[in-house]
């Protein structure tokens, strides 16, 4: 295949035509003694068999309290076994789960339930510096005196029933545990009929996006968008029932929960859960006790595991694959992940929460150079484009927008409309709002935002660019490049540097290391060394935090009288 404008197509394959509901049955019919789900930090270690009947009592539980197909149920807790239960439980009533972000506080999180209407919300007591519980009492100081299930709440008016986590008893709340003992025989025949009434078009989990400005969106998505989604990422990485995947991940985040617990159902394949949140030394320790041989992250979770001073004492021999993603993977951790971990079959995926999520991946067999510097080609099923500004298809080698189309384009974001046709043209293809190349044989590359490109006095800087060439410096553990505002050439070059431990960095020892190496437009004028950086739960790095914060440092304004220097 050789390409002449920035336009291909993946493989095809036929669709599963089913629902999440009757997949998992058939892989536990298959093999119900199969490990299914191990939990270190919950102590649970169940088959496919155990995982299955527990899921049915969770699923005639909420039956039981009158939840029906298309309602809301969210979920709002860290990694713990009853948000698995929760996401097949749903699915199998045909209810829509929404991933409430566990960092959520009260604003988004009564924007969120108001905005999709929820029904019931299944919640940990508290996670970190969270305090769930608290904050649903102060949205809804009803349930002090409400029955469970009965809340009528004057901010809240649509949820009438809160699902709480653990074994203490909260006024207006059901415990969790006691909602799996509601099923009886006429739900138990509610849930079979169910079985062969839901469809795989019908909308099954509602995602909200962590965009830079403007309020969460929620992403809707069907049965066949996540299932088929998960089903061919397992196939790039040559998954099969004998797979055994560590999920340090967020499961409230498409990588959690798509990628990591359905990945595994989608291929009878078993999944374990490290931590409740990321913990290096958890999830090396799950990797071993548990011979993982598959590991999904964030490039920040792999340096810190990589990094980790216990890292040489871990044997970490059964691991084979996994997924790299939730941002762009530096080219010296690839390399490390495949030389240090053993990960010889790590692959790249690519893609947005609004597609299910992945778009493309890189497949085991390429070559070194595509899995280290691109994303891949486009995955089963799916095609990709580059755009220019005016919409007409770029060149080869040419910068534009990373456009998809496929089966796994959502249904739309939940009750908006406008968002919508912003994101999906009328053609189908879903905007990423991504920066990004194409090369003749299809591999894509990622080059950075639209909102993140920096002019600099007309000239074009991608923040990713600057970004590969600092990861080469010895002591640069992590660095994020922006722009800050700049009175002569509109904007300068910013970077935040996080140093190796014990290494011996200045801001100006990494301008001069720069120097001669990349353009003079592109060295940071402002650098700036960093223990830490803000972040989404997911690890995905809040760049619009940072511009905001050293900008307000730094004093500068569009109008600041800043003059930068030519360099």
């Amino acid at each position: 295949m050789t390409l002449t404008s920035a336009q291909c197509s993946g493989p095809t394959a036929p669709l599963l035509t089913t629902t999440i509901g009757r997949h998992l049955d058939a892989v536990a019919a298959r093999d119900p003694s199969h490990p299914a789900l191990i939990m270190p930090h919950q102590a649970i270690r169940w088959t496919y068999g155990e995982f299955v009947h527990e899921v049915e009592r969770l699923a005639t539980g909420l039956l039981a309290l009158g939840i029906a197909p298309g309602d809301r149920v969210g979920i709002w807790a860290p990694n713990r076994y009853e948000w698995v239960l929760t996401q097949f439980a749903t699915a199998k009533i045909g209810a829509i789960m929404v991933c409430i972000n566990p960092a959520y506080r009260l604003y988004e999180l009564e924007y969120a339930l108001n905005k999709v209407a929820c029904k019931a919300i299944v919640t940990a007591e508290a996670f970190k510096t969270s305090q769930y519980l608290q904050m649903l009492q102060e949205l809804a100081p009803e349930l002090a005196t409400c029955q469970p299930g009965r809340l009528r709440a004057t901010r809240l008016p649509h949820l009438t029933t809160v699902i709480r986590m653990g074994e203490t008893v909260s006024a207006g709340m059901f415990n969790f545990a006691d909602v799996c003992a509601m099923g009886g025989s006429a739900q138990y025949e509610q849930l079979r009929a169910l079985a062969d009434q839901l469809d795989p078009a019908s909308p099954i989990n509602i995602q909200f996006t962590s965009g830079t400005t403007g309020m969460p969106k929620g992403a809707t998505l069907t049965h066949t968008n996540i299932l088929n989604n998960a089903y061919y990422a397992g196939q790039s990485m040559r998954f099969t029932h004998r797979d055994i995947l560590c999920v340090p991940v967020p499961m409230y985040h498409c990588f959690g929960m798509v990628l990591g617990t359905l990945l595994c159902v989608a291929h009878g394949a078993t999944m374990v859960l490290p931590c409740e949140a990321f913990e290096p030394l958890a999830v090396l320790e799950a990797v071993q006790n548990e011979r993982c041989t598959a590991l999904h992250g964030v490039p920040t979770m792999f340096i810190a595991e990589l990094d980790s001073p216990q890292f040489r004492e871990f044997d970490l021999s059964s691991l084979r694959t996994g997924i790299i993603a939730g941002s762009t993977c530096p080219i010296e951790l690839m390399k490390r992940l495949i030389n240090e971990m053993e990960l010889t079959e790590i692959v790249i995926g690519y893609g947005q929460t609004e597609c299910s999520p992945i778009d493309s991946m890189t497949a085991i067999e390429d070559p070194l150079e595509a899995r280290v510097t691109t994303v891949g080609r486009p995955h089963t099923n799916w095609e990709m484009k580059i755009a220019r500004e005016d919409g007409t298809v770029a060149g080869i080698g040419e910068t534009g927008e990373v456009c998809a189309r496929g089966y796994g384009v959502m249904q739309g974001y939940w009750d908006d409309a406008e968002r919508t046709a912003q994101t999906i043209d009328t053609e189908g293809w879903l905007h990423s709002g991504d920066l990004g190349e194409m090369d003749a044989n299809g591999y894509v590359k990622i080059t950075g935002r639209i909102k993140d490109m920096i002019i600099r006095g007309g000239e074009n800087v991608y923040p990713r660019e600057v970004e590969e060439f600092l990861y080469t410096h010895p002591d640069i553990q992590e660095v994020q490049v922006f722009g800050v505002p700049d009175a002569k050439y509109g904007e300068q070059v910013a970077a935040w540097v996080q140093p190796r431990a014990g290494a011996s960095l200045s801001a100006e020892s990494v301008q001069a290391f720069c120097q001669g190496q990349i353009t003079h437009f592109k060295i940071p004028k402002y650098i700036k060394l960093v223990n830490e950086f803000p972040m989404t739960v997911t690890g995905k790095m809040q760049k619009f935090l940072m511009r905001e914060a050293y900008a307000n440092e730094l004093g500068l304004t569009p109008d600041a009288s800043v003059a930068a220097a030519d360099g």
